[in-house]
């Protein structure tokens, strides 16, 4: 089954698009200078896959942000909400 890029992982994959590409990095350059694997970093930018926190921190640093700006604009509704969650933001 392929895997559906959530709202939220292809917010945030955008972001490090868009910060990677001001820095002028390649997928394998941030690959290099963060030490995080090419296929995650494609993955990421893709919204293939979320990365952690402390990835995201490796990420911010490779490309000389802040992780705030990675995250900037995401929102509680671009994560898929579980069945039990769905009453808590009711």
């Amino acid at each position: 089954m392929p895997r559906v890029p959530s709202p939220a992982a292809a917010h945030i994959g955008g972001r490090i698009r868009q910060a990677r590409e001001a820095a002028t990095l390649t997928q394998d350059g941030l690959a290099h200078v963060s030490g995080i694997d090419s296929s995650n970093i494609r993955a990421y930018e893709s919204g293939r896959a979320l990365p952690n926190l402390f990835t995201l921190v490796r990420i911010a640093d490779a490309v000389g942000t802040d992780p705030g700006t990675l995250l900037a604009g995401l929102e509680l509704e671009m994560f898929p909400v579980a069945a039990s969650d769905a009453r808590r933001r009711g």
